[in-house]
């Protein structure tokens, strides 16, 4: 099973080893689990929801089987339009489905300074997404993680190793729902 993990440094592992990072954790959980799965890193520190939508043929020229579309977090951190998060996202759901890969959407939530309003619209941006494209929808990517300070690297933003193996074992069940509808 090839998982592309399409996002930004929180899925390339920004200041961690590589051995720590989003993508090879996640692939020795799965790997724990009996699931043979490679699982492919498509995440680009810095990215926004437009620049995963502009490189996405090309991180699907590696075939994946499924794609964990985890891209966001630098839209909010930037203040990006919800409605343009919303219109980069939905093309890249769209092409996933015309190319037949399941997908899986990682929801982000806005940081708190950008108030309510825009904090409201930012997450509807997602639960909207997952149900118009029926995918399956992890609410909020960095569950269990955001403002712990034992689980992230000084910044406050990039969680660190135990961080990571947080948002696995989070992660994880969705993930193995993703790979059952891949494979039904």
């Amino acid at each position: 099973m090839r998982i592309l993990a399409l996002g930004d440094s929180l899925t390339a592992g920004y200041g961690l080893a590589r051995s720590e990072g989003f993508v090879a954790q996640l692939e020795a959980a799965l790997r724990a689990k009996g699931i043979p799965a490679r699982v492919l890193d498509g995440g680009v520190s810095g990215d926004t929801t437009a620049g995963g939508r502009a490189r996405l043929d090309w991180a699907l020229a590696e075939r994946p089987d499924v794609a964990i579309v985890a891209l966001g977090g630098n839209d909010g951190l930037r203040a990006v339009a919800p409605e343009a998060t919303y219109a980069n996202l939905d093309a890249i759901l769209r092409r996933l489905a015309e190319r037949g890969v399941p997908a899986l959407l990682a929801g982000m939530l806005a940081p708190p300074n950008l108030g309510s309003e825009y904090g409201e619209a930012f997450r509807g941006a997602f639960e909207r997404l997952a149900r118009e494209h029926d995918v399956v929808f992890y609410p909020f990517f960095l569950d269990g993680v955001a403002a712990e300070p034992a689980l992230n690297q000084p910044d406050g933003i990039h969680p660190n190793a135990r961080g990571v193996a947080v948002m696995v074992a989070r992660i994880l069940p969705a993930v193995e729902r993703l790979i059952a509808k891949a494979r039904s």
